[in-house]
């Protein structure tokens, strides 16, 4: 019978199906959407074999197909792997400008894009800017708010 370092190097040389077919990228449902100051699409991930492909090789390969000098215009979310894996699907955007970038999309994407850091504020103080907002009521909400606000960034 042969042994295990014959058996292991036989493995090695195997060719896998992920070596074979690389990922395609393909692009559904494209919009240019101006009041937002994006390009939108659907996008599948075709990947046979292995696991999906990080979001910067994404990222990376959009950019290049749509001639985008910095890849942090480019947003991806909501991505997800049909059952027994060889597909993914979720949806890019790309913007105009990092500027657009910041105006339009949420804070927590931002974070998740590097282009802000989070900021660190304990529950507890979260929780007591609320309630000092809850006592007041009428015109004065408004500034109350504002003070909660810097007290809980400040404190």
């Amino acid at each position: 019978p042969p042994s295990i370092a014959h058996r292991v190097a036989e493995a090695k040389s195997f060719c896998t199906m992920a070596d074979a077919i690389p990922p395609s990228i393909r692009e559904r449902k494209y919009i240019r959407n101006p009041l937002l100051a994006r390009r939108q699409m659907v996008v599948e991930v075709v990947h046979p074999g292995r696991a999906n492909l990080s979001r910067a090789q994404l990222q990376e390969e959009l950019a290049k197909r749509h001639k985008v000098s910095d890849t942090q215009c480019i947003v991806l979310r909501s991505f997800r792997t049909k059952f027994g894996g060889g597909k993914s699907t979720g949806f890019a955007c790309i913007y105009d400008s990092l500027d657009a970038v910041k105006k339009f999309e949420p804070k927590f994407r931002q974070i998740r894009n590097g282009l802000t850091e989070k900021t660190d504020s304990s529950r507890k103080q979260i929780k007591e800017a609320k309630n000092r907002g809850k006592k007041v009521r009428g015109t004065g909400r408004r500034v109350a708010a504002h003070k909660a606000k810097r007290a809980a960034r400040d404190g």
